[in-house]
C-alpha cells in the first residue's frame, strides 16, 4: 500500500497537467503552441544544456584524471576540494557572481578592479557549469579509478601509441561513467530556475515562472510545463539509447590490478595551476564574498528574519525526510526481496518524480490541489508532500543498499523462532538498517533545505525559508541582505558533502 500511494502520488498530478493543458479548445491550443517564443525558449535551454555539458567536462575530465591516474601530490585533499563546490547551490553560485562584479560588487570595493556585471546566457552558464561540474567529476572519477591497465597494456602491444590508445581504448570505457554525469547535469541545467531567473536568461523554468507570476495562463503554463518534461524524458531516452548493448567488464581470465600512476614531470606545475584556479573561482571566492557581504549586512532586519527563515526550512525539510524514509523502506524492500515487474515500476516512478523538473512538478501539484482539496493549496502540508514525492528517489539508493547487505536468512530465522512477519522484519532486518536510514534522512533533508522552484509555487503565504530568502533579496541587488541566509545555506550544503564523502568511504 505505502508504494501504491508513491506511484499514485507522482504520476496522478503528473496526469492531471496533461488533462490541463488539452482542456483548451482547438483554436487555442494551436495558438498557444505554434509561438516562436517556444522556439526560442527551446533553443535558450538545450543552448544552455549543452554549453554548461561542454564546460563542465572541460573542469570534471582534467581533475578526475589528476586526481586518479597521475603522480600528484595531495590527490585526497584535491578530490575533496574537487566536490565542495556541491556545498554552493546553483542560485547561491549566482548571487556571488552578481555580488563579485559590477560597479559596486566586491573586486570593485576590495580591490579596485571593475568587472562588467555577469548576467544573461554567460552569467547562467559560468554558476551552472561551477556547481554541477562535481557531478560528472565524481563519476568520470569512479570510472577512471576502476579502469584495467592491462586492456591498455595489450593495445601498446599491438602497436597503437599513447594518444591512439588513449582514443580508442581509455575513452570508449569512460562512456558510462561520463553518460551518468552528463545526465545529472543536464537535468539540473534543464530543470533550473534559481541561476536563470537571477541571471535573466529566458529558459523553459524562467518562462514558466514568469507565467505563473504575471497573467497565470494555465493552459499555456501546463504546455510549458510538458515542453520542459518533454525535454527531461528526451534526454532520459537518449541516455539509455547510449548505453544499449555497451558492455566493459573483463571475460577473460586474470585479475584486474591497480592503474600505474602518470609521471607529470614538467607539466606539474600547470597541474596545480589549474586545480588551484579552479578551486579559486568555485570555491574561495564564494566563501570570500559572502563574507565580505557580511560584514556590509549593517541592517538587523535580516538577522531577524534568518531565525524565522531557519526554522521555516527545517519545518518543511525534517517532515518531508521522514517521510521519504519511511515510504522509501516499503519501496526498496519489494524491489530488493520480492522483484517483479510491478515492484521495479513502482520504483521507476519515484525516480519519474525526482527527475521530472522542479517547476513542472510544483505546477502540477498546483493544479492538482486546485481541483481536488483546494484546502491543501499554498499550506505546509502540501509542501511537504511536494518535498516527499520530489525527493523520494534519494532516499531509496541508501536504503537498497543496506537490503542488499542484510542477509534474508536472519529474517527467516526470526520467523522461525515463533515472530509473526512484521515482528521479523523489526526485530531482525531493520536494525542493519539503520545506517541506510540515517542517510536517507539526511540526504533529503539537506535537499529539501535549498529547494528554491518547489518551494517558491507551494509555500503559504509569508512562509519564508533560506533558499526563498537568497532569492527574492539578490533578486533585488540587495547582496548585504542575502549573504546571512547564503552563508547558512552553504554550512549545511557542506555538512551534506562531509556526509556524501563519508558515505563514499565507507
Amino acid at each position: 500500500m505505502p508504494a501504491l500511494l508513491v506511484g499514485v502520488g507522482v504520476l496522478v498530478p503528473l496526469v492531471y497537467l496533461v488533462v490541463r493543458a488539452f482542456s483548451a479548445e482547438p483554436a487555442e491550443l494551436a495558438a498557444v503552441l505554434w509561438r516562436w517564443r517556444n522556439v526560442e525558449l527551446l533553443l535558450n535551454t538545450v543552448v544552455l544544456t549543452v554549453g554548461v555539458m561542454l564546460v563542465t567536462s572541460a573542469l570534471a575530465f582534467p581533475l578526475a584524471w589528476l586526481t586518479t591516474r597521475s603522480d600528484l601530490q595531495g590527490k585526497r585533499f584535491f578530490t575533496l576540494l574537487g566536490v565542495l563546490p556541491l556545498a554552493v547551490p546553483g542560485y547561491v553560485m549566482a548571487y556571488v557572481l552578481l555580488a563579485t562584479t559590477g560597479n559596486y560588487g566586491t573586486m570593485a570595493n576590495l580591490f579596485g578592479i571593475e568587472l562588467a556585471r555577469i548576467s544573461g546566457f554567460w552569467g547562467s552558464l559560468i554558476a551552472l557549469s561551477l556547481y554541477t561540474f562535481p557531478y560528472l567529476f565524481l563519476n568520470l572519477r569512479s570510472a577512471m579509478a576502476g579502469l584495467d591497465p592491462g586492456l591498455e597494456e595489450s593495445a601498446r602491444a599491438l602497436g597503437y601509441g599513447p594518444r591512439r590508445t588513449f582514443l580508442r581504448v581509455v575513452l570508449p570505457q569512460l562512456r558510462p561513467g561520463f553518460y551518468a554525469g552528463a545526465l545529472l547535469v543536464g537535468l539540473h541545467v534543464i530543470g533550473d530556475f534559481g541561476v536563470v531567473s537571477l541571471m535573466r536568461f529566458e529558459t523553459f523554468s524562467y518562462a514558466l515562472y514568469l507565467q505563473y507570476a504575471s497573467s497565470f495562463d494555465r493552459v499555456y503554463a501546463a504546455w510549458l510545463a510538458l515542453m520542459l518534461l518533454g525535454l527531461t524524458v528526451g534526454l532520459l531516452l537518449l541516455e539509455a539509447r547510449l548505453l544499449r548493448d555497451v558492455l566493459f567488464h573483463r571475460t577473460g581470465s586474470g585479475t584486474q590490478r591497480m592503474v600505474p600512476a602518470a609521471r607529470l614531470g614538467r607539466w606539474r606545475y600547470a597541474a596545480y595551476a589549474f586545480v588551484g584556479g579552479l578551486l579559486l573561482v568555485s570555491v574561495a571566492i564564494p566563501v570570500l564574498t559572502v563574507s565580505y557581504w557580511m560584514t556590509q549586512a549593517v541592517d538587523l532586519q535580516p538577522w531577524g528574519q534568518l531565525g524565522e527563515a531557519l526554522w521555516a526550512s527545517v519545518s518543511a525539510s525534517a517532515p518531508a525526510a521522514l517521510l521519504c524514509a519511511a515510504l522509501a523502506l516499503p519501496l526498496a524492500y519489494l524491489s530488493v526481496r520480492y522483484p517483479s515487474t510491478a515492484s521495479r515500476g513502482l520504483e521507476r516512478a519515484a525516480y519519474l518524480g525526482y527527475a521530472t523538473p522542479p517547476l513542472a512538478f510544483a505546477l502540477a501539484l498546483v493544479f492538482f490541489s486546485l481541483s481536488t482539496a483546494p484546502v491543501l493549496y499554498q499550506t505546509l502540508t502540501l509542501l511537504v508532500i511536494a518535498y516527499t514525492f520530489h525527493f523520494l528517489a534519494e532516499a531509496i539508493g541508501p536504503v537498497r543498499s543496506a537490503l542488499y547487505q542484510a542477509p534474508p536468512r536472519v529474517e527467516e530465522a526470526a520467523r522461525v523462532l515463533g515472530r509473526s512477519p512484521l515482528g521479523a522484519f523489526f526485530s531482525a532486518t531493520f536494525p542493519l538498517l539503520r545506517r541506510g536510514l540515517l542517510v536517507s534522512v539526511a540526504f533529503v533533508f539537506l535537499s529539501a533545505m535549498k529547494e528554491l522552484p518547489i518551494t517558491f509555487l507551494l509555500s503559504p503565504i509569508g512562509f519564508e525559508t533560506l533558499a526563498l530568502g537568497v532569492w527574492s533579496f539578490t533578486n533585488e541587488a540587495l547582496f548585504g541582505a542575502a549573504a546571512p541566509y547564503a552563508l547558512t545555506l552553504m554550512l549545511f550544503s557542506a555538512a551534506f558533502v562531509g556526509l556524501l564523502l563519508l558515505q563514499e568511504n565507507r
